[in-house]
């Protein structure tokens, strides 16, 4: 018996099929970063500081029509699939059962630190997302115990910087929310 040919499979676009594999790990939660398959580490302390924040502009949130989560941001066209900490998005995505949100479809982007991925957290992601137009990218450092806010996103990374804050300092959240966070719990 002769083994049959492996017929190529022309129509499969190699980047969505590695990001659906990665989606799809076994029981594991994981990203892409600049090709690199990461898993998510996460604390009590981690999920606390996102819990807090979550808390904090929620009426904000649901009076803009939106929603907050933890899932799936993707990056077309690039080596990346991210899973912040905590997203804002319009209801919308959440109502279609998307797969995935693009960084421009974001309202908010949070991402917390662990000691395992804090360099990515303050740089690779920071200048991706500014790179696919988050709106504002929120640095929770936990090593640091610092917040730092970005926006106007570029090209080049973002034009706008409020901080580094130590923990305990207020931090204005910019339209649409107009709020001011609490760090003191982070």
């Amino acid at each position: 018996m002769s083994a049959r040919p492996v017929e190529p499979y022309h129509d499969v676009d190699p980047e969505h099929a590695l990001k659906y594999a990665v989606q799809h790990m076994a029981g594991d939660r994981a990203e892409i970063i600049e090709g690199v398959i990461t898993p998510l580490p996460r604390s009590w302390g981690h999920e606390g500081a996102a819990e807090d924040i979550r808390e904090q502009i929620g009426a904000r949130v649901r009076a803009l029509g939106c929603r907050t989560g933890s899932d799936n941001v993707d990056l077309p066209g690039s080596p990346n699939w991210y899973v912040p900490d905590l997203a804002v998005v319009p209801a919308e995505f959440f109502e279609r059962d998307a797969r995935a949100v693009l960084p421009d479809q974001t309202i908010l982007v949070v991402e917390i630190t662990s000691p395992s991925n804090g360099e990515t957290d303050r740089v690779t992601k920071r200048k991706r997302y500014a790179e696919y137009g988050a709106p504002l990218y929120l640095l929770v450092d936990r090593q640091e115990g610092t917040c730092t806010l970005f926006s106007e996103p570029g090209r080049l990374g973002y034009t706008r910087v409020a901080g580094p804050y130590p923990f305990g300092t207020p931090l204005a959240l910019p339209e649409p929310f107009e709020l001011v966070l609490d760090t003191g719990g982070f």
